[in-house]
């Protein structure tokens, strides 16, 4: 299963999920650093096939989306920008 994207400027992406999942930007999947620099992150679990179900896609004001998946995670908030280097890969 993949994430259809079509961008305003005519480009189109079709993001995996499990590409889509495993680049999730919240601090529990890829930490927060601290003022000094140092980066706290939750310890890693195991992803399950629920990891990578799309439950619903909630639209974040005019700038993001985010993802609610059949495991109960939902706290990633996908910028456009950045959601687009993930479809690209970068």
């Amino acid at each position: 299963m993949e994430l259809a994207v079509k961008w305003d400027d005519g480009g189109e992406d079709f993001i995996p999920l499990e590409n889509l999942r495993r680049a999730c930007p919240c601090a529990g999947c890829k930490g927060e650093t601290d003022i000094l620099g140092n980066l706290y992150k939750n310890p890693a679990k195991p992803y399950t096939a629920n990891s990578f179900g799309l439950v619903r896609l909630l639209t974040v004001g005019g700038y993001a989306i985010q993802p609610v998946w059949a495991d109960g995670h939902n706290t990633g908030i996908f910028s456009y920008e950045y959601l687009r280097r993930v479809g690209s890969g970068k």
